[in-house]
Parts: structure tokens; C-alpha cells; sequence
């Protein structure tokens, strides 16, 4: 998982929100303009990868997560700081399997128990291991919470194990040969987007284990 900083909303939604005042509007009544302008904007802060597992996404393969479940919390419907975009798509009826990360929370939520990816400490919640597998953190006190959410939203089914493991090997046969500096600087690297705006997959993972170096 990997801390999103929220920006600005879309001024569309801006907009939206004003004009809707005080009527409660459910999800399908939203308009499918700025529906897209949010899906946008959700994917730049975001950097093209799921708000949970880190893997890459685009607007045709990922759907606006409510990160408080829309049918619990009815008035952060359209609250932008409530919206991440996870993997999967927007079939929830269907969705892509194996399910996971969104799809497969669905309406679960508990304020003490859910990592959220909107915590500026969300990354030190995990470790990762080197068959792709994605660990509480050795702090018992973040334990639970980190248990909690892994299981919630299936972190470690073998689809994504099996991807972070490639995404880990490729980049540990890349170091053989550097030194402990230039490994730092590979480290710091994948904290940031490249020169689109995008985050490679599964970057927390990665540079998770370039620090151990």
C-alpha cells in the first residue's frame, strides 16, 4: 500500500456537489461527465496504480472505491476525499476474479481496523517477503490493523504474489553489481512517479526491499 495525497477535486465536482445542495442523490443518478473528470484526477494522484495492492490501472480496468462504503456513509458519497480508484473495474456484480482489493471489501469498514491509503504512514503498516508475499509489520502494535486489512482485501492471493515476486526478482537481478549508494538512489527512485505521472507496480514492494540492501 502506498500513501495518496489527495489534490484538489475536479471543478466539475465542485460544481455537481453545489448544485445538488441538500438533496441526497445516490450513485447512479452521478453525472457521467464529471464522473470521468473525477476518474481522472483519481488516477494522476494516484499514479496509474490501485489505491491498495499497487498494481498498474487505467480508466478501462479499475472503479471509484468509496473508501467509506457509500451505503453506510450515504453524505461521503461524493466527497471526494472519500473516493480512491482501486483495481478491477466497475463491474461489481461481476467483477473480475480472483476478487480483490476493492471488490472484495465491498461494504466491510471499521475505523480501527482498516489501513487507509490516505494515512501518510500507511507503508510502514507492511513488509514484504521474497516470494511476493505482503506481511504485517514486525510492530505488534500494528499488527492487527496490517492482518486485518491484508486478509479484508485479499493482499495475498496467488495472482498478486505471484506478480510482486516478478516485479521483485526483476529488480534485484538489475542491482547485482551496484553499490550500497547507487541502491539507495534506486530505492528513492521508485517513490516517484516517472516522467508521466506514473508509479511502477507494486513500487512499495520494491523499494521495500532495496532498503534492506
Amino acid at each position: 500500500m502506498k500513501y495518496i495525497k489527495k489534490s484538489e477535486e475536479p471543478s466539475s465536482l465542485t460544481v455537481w456537489n453545489r448544485k445538488q445542495g441538500n438533496k441526497v442523490s445516490n450513485w447512479k443518478s452521478f453525472n457521467k461527465s464529471v464522473k470521468e473528470d473525477v476518474y481522472q484526477s483519481l488516477l494522476q494522484e494516484q499514479g496509474y496504480i490501485c489505491c491498495y495492492c499497487g498494481i498498474s490501472i487505467g480508466r478501462r480496468n479499475c472503479h471509484i472505491e468509496h473508501f467509506r462504503p457509500k451505503s453506510k456513509y450515504q453524505d461521503l458519497t461524493f466527497t471526494y476525499t472519500n473516493l480512491i480508484a482501486s483495481c478491477q473495474g466497475e463491474d461489481e456484480v461481476r467483477p473480475t476474479k480472483p476478487v480483490h482489493c476493492g471488490h472484495k471489501k465491498t461494504n466491510w469498514f471499521d475505523e480501527d481496523l482498516m489501513i487507509s491509503p490516505l494515512n501518510p504512514q500507511c507503508v510502514k503498516y507492511f513488509r514484504y517477503s521474497g516470494s511476493g508475499d505482503i506481511l504485517p509489520t514486525n510492530d505488534v502494535e500494528m499488527q492487527i490493523l496490517a492482518k486485518t486489512t491484508i486478509d479484508i482485501l485479499a493482499l495475498n492471493i496467488d495472482k498478486l504474489r505471484k506478480m510482486r515476486r516478478v516485479a521483485i526478482d526483476a529488480v534485484l537481478e538489475a542491482i547485482e553489481g551496484l553499490s550500497e549508494a547507487e541502491i539507495e538512489l534506486l530505492a528513492q527512485g521508485y517513490q516517484f512517479p516517472d516522467n508521466s505521472g506514473k508509479y511502477t507496480p507494486f513500487s512499495m514492494a520494491i523499494s521495500y526491499f532495496l532498503n534492506q540492501f
